[in-house]
């Protein structure tokens, strides 16, 4: 089984780009996923030049990599459900492994202009702009 669930912050603005002849679309991004560590051990961990958290190189194929280059920018929180790949290459006479994850479900948990760095909880959260979606008074929620 694998499988992976993440929920971090892109550490870059994405990169879109087309596979030459067959024209399918790939973006790749970086995300920072918290270690979930206590106050006092981040804290430790800080005053030492330790990281917090990981960070991880993500990969998405198809209309989905198409939707996060056109919606994300780099701090947005996002969620990511995948695959771990790894893999290899030769650089100057070295071996270098690689691990990503191959995102088969990518969640915006914020929302906004790509030119604006408004959170999920922002009134002028950028909802309305997408098809499907409509802004509602909390009066018109049943419960």
């Amino acid at each position: 089984m694998n499988n992976v669930v993440l929920i971090g912050r892109l550490t870059r603005d994405p990169e879109l780009r087309y596979i030459p002849g067959n024209g399918t679309a790939v973006t790749k991004f970086g995300l920072a996923v918290d270690r979930g560590l206590s106050k006092a051990k981040k804290e430790e961990m800080e005053s030492k030049g330790q990281p917090t958290a990981d960070f991880i190189n993500i990969t998405v194929w198809g209309k989905p990599a198409e939707s996060a280059a056109n919606f994300l920018v780099k701090g947005r929180l996002v969620g990511i459900q995948g695959r771990i790949q790894t893999g290899s290459y030769e650089k100057e006479g070295q071996r270098v492994y690689t691990t990503e994850v191959v995102a088969t479900n990518v969640e915006f948990l914020e929302w906004g202009d790509k030119n604006q760095t408004s959170s999920f909880n922002d009134s002028s959260s950028g909802f309305s702009g997408i098809e499907g979606f409509h802004p509602t008074d909390d009066e018109d929620i049943p419960f």
